[in-house]
């Protein structure tokens, strides 16, 4: 978790996923795997803070980087995240600079940002000095705004001018609803990733969006995304037991031809 904000910032290619089912027995599975990390979609997905904090829980002691969407980017919810254990959050619907600076504050120590208290699992339960958790958020924590509005869009330069902000993710399925488009792939949705990376590359910070798969991955590195968050749980185990049944009723069958 150490290196895990330096990477992002370096720019080399990232993958992770989003988490969807609230159960800490996947990030123990998945921190076994080749991701180099996970984003617990609150947003989305029917976790509670007890379940969130239990997947945090595992993360830090696997020391595998995990995020979390959250639900809104308020300071309450970012506060519960960050105080369980996350690496940092995903905050949705940011389409003002505004809004970007009250969530880069809320993830901050200082005067009307983060509360302090050093007996969270993120701090080590009151076993390290203020100094050392407070060096802790400027190495490790990671705020990213999420752009799926054509209004973010519009304000993403400023967006990813202010202090705080570590990256920018644009949301293709927003956008597209927002544009009045059905794919995701349409020219206009396109046009607005390409515009948010190259802003997103003017003020030095990272861009990620989200991938159905990896075959995207080459278009969407040439628009400047390094950080790939690949479908999710549910498609890995979808496609996987779709490969098998497929597998497994294509070889029956050819047995039955077989004299």
């Amino acid at each position: 978790m150490t290196t895990f904000k330096q990477r992002m910032a370096s720019g080399e290619i990232l993958a992770g996923t989003f988490l969807k089912t609230p159960a800490y027995e996947i990030i123990e599975v998945l921190a076994r795997s080749k991701l180099d990390f996970v984003c617990l979609d609150t947003e989305h997905a029917p976790f509670d803070r007890a379940r969130m904090d239990a997947c945090l829980a595992i993360a830090r002691a696997l020391d595998f980087p995990v995020l979390v969407r959250l639900p809104t980017g308020t300071p309450v919810e970012i506060l519960k995240a960050l105080d369980s254990g996350a690496i940092g959050v995903v905050a949705p619907h940011v389409d003002s600079a505004e809004k970007a600076r009250d969530i880069a504050r809320a993830a901050r120590f200082g005067e009307g940002g983060r509360g302090f208290a050093g007996s969270t699992r993120w701090a080590g339960f009151a076993t390290r000095p203020m100094k050392d958790v407070l060096q802790q958020s400027i190495d490790e924590t990671i705020v990213i705004a999420q752009i799926e509005e054509p209004a973010g869009v519009e304000a993403a330069a400023d967006i990813a001018a202010v202090d705080g902000i570590d990256g920018l993710f644009v949301g293709p399925a927003d956008l597209a609803v927002c544009y009045g488009k059905t794919d995701m792939s349409d020219p206009k949705v396109l046009d607005a990733m390409r515009r948010t990376g190259a802003v997103a590359q003017t003020a030095g910070k990272a861009f990620m969006t989200f991938a159905a798969n990896s075959s995207a991955a080459p278009a969407l590195i040439d628009m400047g995304v390094t950080m790939f968050f690949v479908a999710s749980e549910h498609a890995f185990m979808l496609r996987g037991a779709n490969a098998e049944a497929d597998a497994l009723h294509a070889t029956g069958a050819q047995h039955r031809q077989d004299p």
